[in-house]
C-alpha cells in the first residue's frame, strides 16, 4: 500500500487561497458532495469555531481523499506568523508539499518563513500559483520573486490563458494542449485543443525553458535533447518526478482555486511528482546506546512513529497523532514511548476528515493517524517496537515572545484555569504557563497577540471560563556572560537514612542553543544513574533567572566532577545538589537580561516610505533592506517587540490605511540600559502590590 499514498502539506502566506484549494480537492475527489467556503465559514478544514469568526486556518488539520487509486493524507496548515510550530510540526512529518503563492502578490513574508522550514526538512515541494482571476495576477512575476527570493528553480508547467483579467484555462506545457474551463460545471468540465494562438510564443519560450532545466537533471535526457532524439511525455514527467525528489527543481502549476479552475491538473501532479513513503526513507534515528542509525520505511521493520500533535477531542478524549514510519500498528498493541521510556497502550486509531473520524483496526507504514490511550505522551515524542527502543529527531519548538497575567474573575475557578491552560500547553507546545512565585500571577507565554487572544477565546467558549488579563507583556529572557565554575552539595544526615550529593559544575555562555549539558566526571565518581537527576536539577534552576527571575538561555553545563555517599546517596540528593550548583555559578557569571528582536517585513506606497522609516527608527529599529514590489515599497527591518506593541493601529494611521506587515522572531538582544531600568521599576511595583495590595 506504501507505493500508492501521498503525504502533503499545503503552505503558504495567508490569505493566499490554502484552505480554498483544500476545499477544491476535497470537492473533486469526492470526499465531499458541496464546496465549503472559508468567507461563508463552511468550510471542512478551519473546523475551530475561531477559525470560522476569523477565516483563518489556526491548527493543521487532517483529512484523507483518493485520487487516481492514490490515497493523498492532506495537512492544511495556518499562514499566520503566530501559529508557525503548526507547520513545523506538520512538516516534520511529510513527504511533500505543495507550496501555494497567491498570482498578485507572489511571494510574501511568510511564504519565505515556511520555505526555510520546509528546506530545513528536506521536503520536496511543487508550486501551485493561485488567484490567476485576480486584477494584476502575474505568473511570469511569480516565478521570478521564487527564483530570487526563496533561491528556487522553478519550472513552468503550465501558462494561463486570459482574456484581459478573466482566467480561462491553461496550457500544459509538457503535453502542448490548451484546457478550457466550462463556467457553468464547477470545474468539473473542461475541453481540450491546440494552443491559442494568443499564448502561442509564450508556451512556446516556456516549453524550451522547461527541457532546458529538466536536461540540467538528467544526463541521459541532456543527450537526447541535444541530439534532436524523441522523447516522450512519460520522459519529461520521469525527469521533473527526479528533479523534485532530490529538489533541484520547482514544478509550477496555476489556476485560480476559487473560480474552480486547475484543481485537477495540480491533483495529477501531486500524483505524478511528489514522493511516496518509500521514497524518503531511509530515516534517521539513534538507537538505545544514543548511536546514530536509521530505519526503513517498509511495513517489514519494526514498528516506529512520531507523535507531532496532540489534541483534546470532547468525544473521544485525547487525541495523539501520529506519522508512522515503519511497521504496522494495530488497536490494543503495546508500545514503547522511546523518549520517555515509559510502556504505552494503542487504544482506538483514528483516521483523519478534519474533525470527522474513520476507525482503524490496524494501520501501516507511510500513514497519519491519530490514536487514543496514551498516557504519558508529549509532542515529539517517538513510538517503537519495544524490543527496537529507536528515538528520531524530536520537533523543534519556537520560544514563546509575549506573556499576560490572566486571573478567573471567580477565585473558585484558579483551579480549573490552571488545569485547561496546562491542557492547552499539551495541545500546543509553544504555548507555556507558569505561576510567578513573587507577585502570585499566572503568567500565559505564546507567539504573539493573537495566539494569546484565540487561546482566551477558546477557553472561555470550551469551558465557560471568564477571565481578565493584563496588557500583552514582553518574554524577556536571562543569560550569562562569561565562564564560571561552582560546587554544589546536599547533605542531610540526622538519624536514618540520610541525603548524599555532591557536585562540580562548569557554565559557558554559547549561541544557537538554549542549552547543553555535557557529563566530563572520568572514574566513576558519580555513578551513572544520577546524572539525568541533575540534568533535571539544573535545568528546572535556569527556569528563574537571578535578576528578574526570567528563564536563562544560551547556556552550556558541563558536569566535571562530584562525589557519593553509597548509602546516603539518591536521585532526588543529586538533582538538588546539580540545582545549587547552577544558581551559584549563576551569580558569577555576569548576568544579563535579553529581549527579543522581531524581523518585520513591512509593504507600504512610496509616499509613505520616509514617515514609515521616520517611526521605525524612533520604535529603536534597524532598517535591513529597502525593495520595490508589485508597486510598493518592501521594507525589512529588525525592531525590539517590545516596540511593537499597538504597531498595526500606528501604521494605519501613517498610511492612510494602505500599508500592512508582518513579523517574527529574530533573536535576542541585550536590553539597554534605560529599558532595564524601567522593568526593575516595575517589577518592584508590581511584587509591592502582590504583597500589601
Amino acid at each position: 500500500m506504501q507505493e500508492v499514498i501521498r503525504n502533503v502539506g499545503i503552505m503558504a502566506h495567508i490569505d493566499a487561497g490554502k484552505t480554498t484549494t483544500t476545499e477544491r480537492i476535497l470537492f473533486y475527489t469526492g470526499v465531499n458532495n458541496r464546496i465549503g467556503e472559508v468567507d461563508e465559514g463552511t468550510s471542512t478544514m478551519d473546523w475551530m469555531e475561531e477559525e470560522k469568526e476569523r477565516g483563518i486556518t489556526i491548527t493543521s488539520a487532517a483529512t484523507t481523499c483518493f485520487w487516481k487509486n492514490c490515497r493523498i493524507n492532506i495537512i492544511d496548515t495556518p499562514g499566520h506568523i503566530d501559529f508557525t510550530v503548526e507547520v513545523g510540526r506538520s512538516l516534520r512529518v511529510l513527504d511533500g508539499a505543495v507550496a501555494l503563492f497567491s498570482g498578485v502578490e507572489g511571494v510574501e513574508p511568510q511564504s519565505e518563513t515556511v520555505w526555510r522550514q520546509a528546506d530545513r526538512y528536506r521536503v520536496p515541494r511543487i508550486g501551485f500559483v493561485n488567484k490567476m482571476d485576480r486584477p494584476g495576477a502575474d505568473l511570469n512575476k511569480c516565478v521570478v520573486m521564487m527564483r530570487e527570493i526563496l533561491k528556487a528553480n522553478p519550472v513552468v508547467l503550465q501558462i494561463p490563458i486570459k482574456n484581459g483579467d478573466d482566467f480561462l484555462g491553461i496550457v500544459d506545457v509538457i503535453s502542448g494542449r490548451a484546457m478550457l474551463y466550462d463556467r457553468d460545471r464547477m470545474g468539473y468540465e473542461y475541453s481540450t485543443g491546440e494552443v491559442p494562438a494568443q499564448v502561442e510564443t509564450a508556451y512556446e519560450q516556456a516549453r524550451e525553458e522547461m527541457m532546458e532545466k529538466l536536461s540540467e537533471v538528467d544526463d541521459g535526457f541532456m543527450d537526447a535533447f541535444l541530439h534532436g532524439k524523441e522523447i516522450t511525455e512519460a520522459d519529461i514527467r520521469r525527469v521533473i518526478r527526479k528533479g523534485t525528489l532530490d529538489g533541484s527543481i520547482l514544478p509550477i502549476l496555476c489556476g485560480t482555486a476559487f473560480k474552480n479552475k486547475g484543481i485537477q491538473p495540480l491533483l495529477d501532479a501531486i500524483v505524478d511528482y511528489l514522493p511516496s513513503p518509500v521514497e524518503v526513507s531511509p530515516h534517521l534515528c539513534w538507537n538505545e546506546n544514543g548511536e546514530e542509525s536509521s530505519i526503513k520505511g517498509s511495513v517489514e521493520e519494526p514498528f516506529s512513529g512520531l507523535v507531532f500533535k496532540i489534541m483534546n477531542d470532547p468525544f473521544v478524549g485525547q487525541l495523539s497523532y501520529v506519522r508512522i514510519y515503519s511497521g504496522k500498528l494495530k488497536q490494543g498493541q503495546t508500545i514503547l514511548n522511546s523518549t520517555k521510556g515509559k510502556s504505552e497502550r494503542i487504544g482506538r486509531i483514528l483516521r483523519l476528515h478534519a474533525n470527522k473520524r474513520e476507525e482503524m483496526k490496524s494501520v501501516e507504514a507511510g500513514d497519519i493517524v491519530a490514536v487514543t490511550g496514551l498516557k504519558y505522551i508529549s509532542t515529539g515524542n517517538t513510538l517503537a517496537d519495544p524490543a527496537n527502543p529507536i528515538v528520531f529527531e524530536t520537533i523543534e519548538v519556537p520560544i514563546p515572545v509575549v506573556s499576560i497575567a490572566v486571573a478567573p474573575r471567580r477565585k473558585d475557578e484558579l483551579k480549573k484555569m490552571w488545569f485547561v491552560f496546562n491542557q492547552y500547553t499539551l495541545e500546543d507546545p509553544s504555548l507555556k504557563v507558569k505561576m510567578d512565585e513573587e507577585t502570585g500571577e499566572v503568567v500565559l507565554s505564546g507567539m504573539g497577540e493573537l495566539h494569546l487572544d484565540i487561546i482566551m477565546d477558546r477557553a472561555k467558549r470550551e469551558h465557560n471560563l471568564n477571565m481578565t488579563f493584563s496588557a500583552p507583556q514582553v518574554a524577556y529572557r536571562e543569560t550569562i556572560t562569561r565562564r564560571a565554575t561552582a560546587t554544589g552539595k546536599y547533605i542531610k544526615q540526622s538519624g536514618g537514612k540520610g541525603q548524599y550529593g555532591h557536585v562540580v559544575l562548569e557554565i559557558t555562555p554559547i549561541e544557537g542553543k538554549d542549552f547543553e549539558f555535557e557529563n566530563k566526571t572520568v572514574g566513576g565518581v558519580i555513578p551513572k544513574e544520577y546524572i539525568p537527576s541533575i540534568e533535571k536539577g539544573v535545568r528546572e534552576a535556569l527556569e528563574k533567572g537571578v535578576i528578574l527571575g526570567y528563564p536563562l538561555i544560551n547556556i552550556k553545563v558541563d558536569l566535571l566532577d562530584g562525589s557519593y555517599h553509597e548509602v546516603d546517596s539518591s536521585e532526588m540528593a543529586f538533582k538538588f545538589a546539580g540545582s545549587i550548583a547552577v544558581k551559584e555559578a549563576v551569580k558569577k557569571a555576569n548576568a544579563i537580561i535579553l529581549e527579543p528582536v522581531m524581523k518585520v517585513d513591512l509593504n507600504v506606497p512610496p509616499d509613505y516610505m520616509g514617515a514609515v522609516i521616520g517611526d521605525i527608527t524612533a520604535r529603536r529599529g534597524r532598517i535591513a533592506d529597502i525593495d520595490e514590489r508589485n508597486e510598493a515599497k518592501y521594507i525589512q527591518a529588525h525592531l525590539p517587540l517590545g516596540e511593537m506593541f499597538g504597531y498595526t493601529t500606528r501604521l494605519r494611521s501613517i498610511t492612510q490605511g494602505r500599508g500592512y506587515y508582518n513579523m517574527e522572531f529574530l533573536h535576542y538582544a541585550p536590553t539597554p540600559t534605560h529599558i532595564l531600568e524601567n522593568l526593575m521599576k516595575n517589577r518592584e511595583k508590581t511584587v509591592t502590590e502582590a504583597l500589601y495590595g
